[in-house]
């Protein structure tokens, strides 16, 4: 009984993130449009399965995957087995990244956008293989004492570098891949780690040590997706992109699902084996409850298997809808309205959000407020979605537009306070939810689809990455009006 309760209430938690989307679409619905979406049940059934989806994932890594996964980090940093724990974090992270189901959702639109060019299983090992390296610089970092900005600035010039000669098909996607590695599976892995480490190292902070992680791991993805475009681009020929599904035949239907759950136990695979292999061979530990280990990945599959099927049922086309039915009124306005709402309902339904203000108003207190930080960040999402959607509407090269806001988030860097540096670049990386990654890029394609002369693959990807550096900007920004007006903010003893 007491599962069955946790499960309804990660349910009703799921629900709850798709209410303020819910809101917006049916304001829009009832007061713009003033019609009604074909077959809206299936688009509500859909929504509901994403839900439902979600809810069997986190409960599910709530009984295997996280528990074993945050023993072993503590257990490695109490041991100080340096040894140990860099192959433990490159593992994490590539395995946490190969089984994030908004990569996943991402790494599918890429192919079948890109007819193929793209495979979404070698972006998808791109994506995890940066990740992985870049854990295990940030666990040096926490050893070491290394200045996050520094390996930030070094990164960022890296990654706008490379802007340059990159293919334009490939860019607004490797921005957007940096904002979804960090999301349901990876950012609580990701933060025990850093965490953990600043807990237990005397001398270093959890404010300035402990959080940078999620923002390291947001980084380098954008240079490895870009170093394999120009790969693809360049030596690479054009694939098949993934067959249209159909479930008119019953006995196709059961294949598919078969085929999708074989699937999905692929993806979750490789986290589960370097749990496990840590865990018997590395400790040589025992599991202390191995039924609940069991029953607990059985759920993370389904769970997987609904959201991913969700998805096509509801998000997908209920952001491809919304996008046709604002371009067919013609006002750019009402585009630009859509976009800002969405980003900031979302966004202040984000529960990653909320703990990490929640943390750093602990770790802070008088200079962070918690509730301040998730209203700033949420309207820094919805400012960076607006404006990601205005650049879509007027055309322009994707890479001038992030170029810029990613000059003036490395400029104020010098500028702000240091303390507030990894975390705001970490609310930059929890911002792009599992439900708004996959609405976002719906609306971006849909848009870049229905306006006339501009391209699915270099235009409709990009929401993402302005969604994930506008919040970096407002963070800093708000840390800097507080040093300069202490009175705005109540001091604590």
């Amino acid at each position: 009984m007491q599962h069955l309760s946790r499960f309804a209430a990660e349910l009703l938690k799921s629900l709850g993130n798709l209410v303020p989307i819910v809101a917006v679409v049916v304001i829009f619905q009832v007061f713009v449009f003033r019609a009604v979406p074909d077959n809206p049940l299936a688009l509500l059934g859909g929504l509901a399965i994403v839900a439902v989806g979600i809810a069997l994932f986190l409960h599910g890594l709530d009984l295997s995957i996280f528990p074993v996964g945050k023993n072993l980090a503590n257990q490695f940093v109490r041991r100080g087995s340096l040894g140990l724990l860099l192959p433990f974090g490159f593992a994490i992270g590539f395995a946490a990244s190969i089984a994030e189901p908004a990569v996943i959702a991402v790494a599918e639109q890429a192919q079948l956008v890109s007819a193929g060019r793209i495979n979404a299983v070698v972006l998808r090992f791109v994506i995890a293989v940066s990740v992985g390296l870049v854990l295990v610089v940030g666990v040096l970092r926490v050893l070491r004492g290394w200045a996050i900005h520094k390996l930030l600035i070094a990164g960022y010039a890296a990654a706008l570098g490379l802007t340059f000669i990159a293919p334009p098909e490939i860019v607004g996607l490797a921005y957007d891949s940096g904002g979804v590695t960090t999301n349901i599976v990876s950012v609580p892995l990701i933060a025990a780690i850093g965490l953990g480490l600043a807990n237990s190292l005397r001398g270093r902070s959890v404010l300035t040590d402990g959080l940078g992680l999620v923002a390291l791991c947001v980084m380098v993805p954008t240079i490895g997706v870009q170093l394999y475009g120009i790969w693809v681009y360049t030596f690479g020929a054009a694939g098949a992109a993934p067959p249209p599904e159909s479930g008119e035949d019953p006995g196709a239907w059961v294949a598919n699902m078969i085929f999708g759950l074989a699937g999905i136990f692929r993806d979750v695979l490789p986290i589960v084996a370097v749990v496990l292999f840590f865990q018997f061979v590395a400790l040589r530990r025992r599991l202390v409850h191995p039924l609940r280990v069991v029953v607990g990945f059985f759920m993370v599959l389904l769970g997987l298997y609904a959201f991913v099927g969700g998805l096509k049922l509801g998000l997908f086309p209920l952001g491809t809808l919304m996008a046709q039915q604002l371009i067919e009124q013609g006002t750019p306005a009402l585009i630009l309205l859509f976009a800002v709402l969405i980003g900031f309902a979302v966004t202040m339904a984000e529960p990653a959000l909320l703990a990490i203000g929640e943390q750093a108003e602990e770790a802070a207190p008088g200079r962070i407020n918690a509730f301040a930080v998730r209203m700033i960040v949420a309207f820094g999402v919805a400012l960076g979605i607006g404006f990601g959607t205005y650049r879509i509407l007027v055309g322009g090269p994707f890479h001038y537009f992030i170029m810029a806001a990613y000059a003036v988030a490395l400029l104020l860097v010098f500028l702000a306070p240091k303390y507030v540096i990894p975390l705001a670049f970490d609310l930059g990386g929890v911002t792009t939810s599992e439900v708004t990654v996959p609405l976002v890029t719906a609306l971006g394609i849909g848009l870049a689809t229905a306006v006339e002369g501009r391209n699915e693959l270099i235009d409709g990807f990009g929401l993402i990455a302005y969604a994930s550096i506008f919040p970096v900007i407002a963070v800093m920004v708000y840390a800097m009006v507080m040093e300069q007006f202490p009175r705005l903010r109540k001091e604590k003893p």
